[in-house]
């Protein structure tokens, strides 16, 4: 089950906000991403956080069941209390909408979100589009084997579009990659390494991690 959490920040327009809500089974707005996901026409399952970025009367045209108040002395980020409510109503995957921009400590707090076991899958705010891949480790449950997946993924971009690759987590990295202009397969990933500004040498490229975890910033497609 996927989940979508739209909170405050830079985030994607409207009608990509919308797509992302089209793909997701349960939608969680964090405080002020209520007013994105009213602008994109978006109804919330949810609404969570200390509510201390939203008028009042915006909140007002919500039923209160689905209004999760909190201090605004809290040990959580709004954005933690949208993501940890997703798992507690079974989503499995989770994305997040906005985020972008504003305050430093904001934006790095969020990416801190990667570096934990249950990390988002994707991050979209306005300008770029973010995945989160790991090397799943099969294990076995009751004799039947667990699927792994996220370790690959195919991306489809205009030429010459800009690939950034970032490692998480505690390591080893290795990664692979096809279509991209400096092959990822051959690079020796350290902490604090990481390769920038690569480039795309066909609209469809991929990237396929070996061990570890790894971001990968792309930039955003725009709706047509």
């Amino acid at each position: 089950m996927l989940g979508l959490a739209i909170i405050g920040g830079e985030g994607p327009e409207p009608g990509i906000c919308r797509l992302l809500a089209q793909e997701a089974d349960l939608i969680v707005a964090a405080d002020s991403g209520l007013h994105a996901a009213e602008n994109a026409g978006i109804r919330p399952d949810w609404i969570i956080g200390d509510m201390d970025s939203l008028d009042a009367v915006l909140l007002e045209k919500y039923p209160e069941k689905i209004i999760i108040r909190f201090p605004a002395d809290k040990d959580f980020t709004d954005t933690e209390l949208a993501l940890d409510l997703l798992r507690e109503k079974g989503c499995d995957a989770v994305w997040i909408a906005g985020g972008g921009g504003g305050r430093l400590d904001h934006l790095l707090a969020v990416r801190s979100l990667f570096e934990r076991n249950d990390f988002p899958s994707r991050w979209v705010t306005s300008a770029e589009d973010i995945y989160c891949l790991e090397k799943c480790v099969p294990e076995k449950k009751d004799d039947e084997k667990i699927n792994c997946v996220n370790s690959e993924i195919n991306f489809s971009l205009p030429l010459n579009s800009m690939v950034s690759v970032f490692p998480l987590g505690a390591g080893e990295w290795s990664a692979a990659s096809r279509g991209l202009k400096w092959p990822l397969d051959n690079v020796i990933w350290n902490r604090g390494l990481f390769g920038i500004s690569n480039r795309n040498l066909s609209e469809t490229f991929s990237i396929r991690i070996i061990n570890g975890r790894f971001m990968i910033i792309l930039p955003l497609k725009r709706k047509s």
